[in-house]
């Protein structure tokens, strides 16, 4: 029996859409990273019950850092995005949590740099503050090596596993890759699949826009240390009107009601599955659809056929263009975007993620 409803909630579903095709669904994916991350801070000492726990984040992750935190103990402080919206607000209040809001940007980059920026004049008036770090402190990988574990025993003998799912901050996919990859009887048996706002600097797509909207969440335009690029073997970039389509076809199709970058990663992922018919292929559902009912699901009668939907081959990002594009990634190194924050290690990572 779950002690808080973190637990239940931080638990995915497994759902075979058909025999090569399975999704992993979650309510709030972000809930079994926050979980684990903040057990490990007080198990090793870092922090203690009653501390203040401080981050930045455009709506998922704040929810699911407060229930973490309402679950052992700790305050929550969140600096939010513009997109946190009412129905969060409340929920963030009610939890316990402190919510400082950006005004409204239209440039997600000045919106990210401003929430960095103000995490930093915090800390300089509260450094007892511990400041998680979602981007860039890898203990955000530790909760998906028992989801890892599962999907190993769920999906069975199979030839080989891809994982598609939306990069974002990078912890999912490159945790579940990690932990697979080390099971498995080789690193070719689990291939991982990223997926690609355009306008998203993560993987050099920065100077190709989408007309309508960046998907939240699977993008960034600062760079995440907790990104390894060397875990990706293949990257789509998917635009908003394609991502419509894929959601509004998953629900219809297998009544898998999800957000917008799962409508993306099923995209990816029934393409993958194409050209490689021996493969499994298992793509993420990060949450749920009630925040996309007006932006998207109340638009469903202008999606397009998926069927009328294929990706535009690229050998580099020069290449790329809406709405669909496919790149083979082949594990190379990040590409040059600047300066960039390191990752924050621990001792786990060396010796428990290989």
């Amino acid at each position: 029996m779950d002690q808080h409803i973190a637990e239940a909630v931080g638990r995915p579903d497994l759902i075979r859409l058909d025999d090569r095709l399975v999704c992993l669904r979650f309510e709030t994916m972000k809930v079994v990273s926050a979980l684990a991350a903040v057990r490990h801070l007080l198990d090793t000492g870092a922090v203690r019950r009653g501390d203040t726990l401080l981050d930045s984040s455009s709506g998922i992750y704040a929810y699911a850092l407060a229930l973490a935190c309402h679950r052992y103990g700790m305050r929550c402080h969140i600096v939010g995005s513009t997109t946190v919206d009412r129905t969060l607000r409340t929920q963030l209040a009610v939890l316990g949590a402190t919510l400082e809001q950006m005004a409204p940007c239209s440039d997600l980059k000045l919106d990210q740099k401003r929430r960095v920026a103000r995490i930093r004049e915090i800390l300089a008036a509260h450094p007892e503050y511990h400041w998680m770090r979602q981007y860039h402190d890898d203990i955000h990988y530790l909760g998906y090596r028992a989801i890892a574990d599962r999907i190993r025993q769920e999906t069975g003998d199979v030839t080989g596993l891809t994982v598609v799912g939306g990069v974002g901050s990078g912890a999912s996919t490159g945790a579940l890759a990690r932990y697979l990859r080390g099971a498995a009887a080789g690193p070719a048996d689990v291939e991982l699949v990223g997926v690609q706002p355009y306008g998203s600097l993560t993987f050099g797509a920065e100077h190709v826009l989408d007309p309508e909207i960046i998907i939240a969440g699977i993008g960034s335009s600062i760079p995440f240390g907790n990104v390894s690029h060397e875990m990706y073997d293949t990257l789509h970039w998917i635009s908003f009107d394609a991502a419509l389509a894929g959601s509004v076809d998953l629900l219809r199709r297998h009544a898998v009601f999800a957000g917008l970058s799962t409508g993306a990663g099923y995209l990816a992922a029934r393409h993958e599955r194409g050209r490689s018919p021996e493969r499994t292929v298992l793509f993420i559902a990060a949450d749920t659809g009630h925040r996309y009912v007006d932006t998207v699901y109340a638009r469903h009668r202008e999606a397009a056929p998926i069927a009328d939907l294929v990706p535009q081959e690229v050998r580099d990002q020069s290449g790329l263009a809406l709405p669909w594009s496919r790149m083979r990634w082949n594990r190379a190194p990040a590409p040059d975007t600047g300066p960039s924050t390191p990752r924050r290690t621990h001792p786990w990572f060396s010796t428990r993620a290989t």
